[in-house]
């Protein structure tokens, strides 16, 4: 039985806890998952992950010489196909508050042979470290559900995008094709955390995972979030019936 919410408690999947005790747990997580991270999206999404990714990438309205912004970025993936749209004479920056993530997303890139025009630093989502109006594209992909205050972080995140620029959230979100979603259900709370435990020998995170995914807002409730913000012309497209939705919001 969940405990009631309250100002000093937040999600962490179904369970209660600490404000302060989130990100440290979301941080073992991926620290247990990071060597795994790629194979385990594969085994996931049979794959097609890498449309929703490719889905995104283009939406960003990127052109050469312009600077990218990729949030919680993972292994790298929306920060390697920003800096091929940027080109050398553009910049992307990938962030994630993980190290073991970011070196995985910096070792992919090098290996791609895209890291001349990429940075790479350890940052939060609620507070970026980074100066105003600086980039033109922010991306964080299957990163804002792990995020302890998620308003405080679209917040953070409107703040360093140049007036023009936009953020694209790429996330799990609630299906909306009919007859998906028990399916889905059976698919996530019983495959996943078999995966997770014959293959990532870590059940409990990919349980977390499932779990994670049915506590992030849907496509509306996260929608109106962004508008509160102050994001401007906000939509969204739902991928795959809705297993996972892609938000665009505007600074203009």
């Amino acid at each position: 039985m969940q405990k009631p919410a309250d100002e000093n408690t937040t999600d962490f999947g179904f369970e209660r806890v600490g404000v302060a005790q989130k990100a440290e747990r979301v941080r073992r997580v991926f620290e247990s998952v990071a060597d795994n991270y790629d194979l385990m999206n594969d085994l996931m999404s049979l794959g097609v992950h890498r449309l929703w990714k490719r889905f995104t990438l283009g939406q960003t309205g990127l052109r050469p010489g312009q600077q990218a912004l990729d949030v919680a970025g993972g292994s790298g993936d929306l920060a390697l196909g920003m800096a091929r749209l940027v080109g050398e004479t553009g910049r992307v920056l990938l962030t994630d508050i993980n190290p073991a993530m970011l070196e995985r997303g910096r070792a992919k890139i090098i290996d791609a042979g895209e890291s001349s025009n990429v940075e790479y630093a350890i940052a939060d989502a609620e507070q970026l470290p980074f100066e105003s109006n600086r980039f033109d594209c922010v991306t964080i992909g299957f990163g804002l559900r792990n995020v302890t205050r998620k308003q405080a972080a679209l917040d953070s995140m409107f703040r360093v995008l140049k007036p023009g620029g936009r953020l694209l959230v790429l996330e799990f979100s609630r299906p909306t094709a009919p007859g998906l979603k028990p399916l889905y259900d059976s698919y996530s709370f019983h495959v996943l955390p078999l995966l997770g435990k014959y293959v990532a020998k870590d059940e409990a995170s990919y349980r977390y995972l499932a779990e994670s995914i049915r506590m992030h807002p849907d496509q509306e409730t996260l929608k109106g979030m962004m508008q509160s913000t102050g994001f401007q012309r906000c939509d969204y497209f739902n991928l795959s019936g809705g297993i996972v939705a892609l938000h665009r919001g505007f600074k203009l």
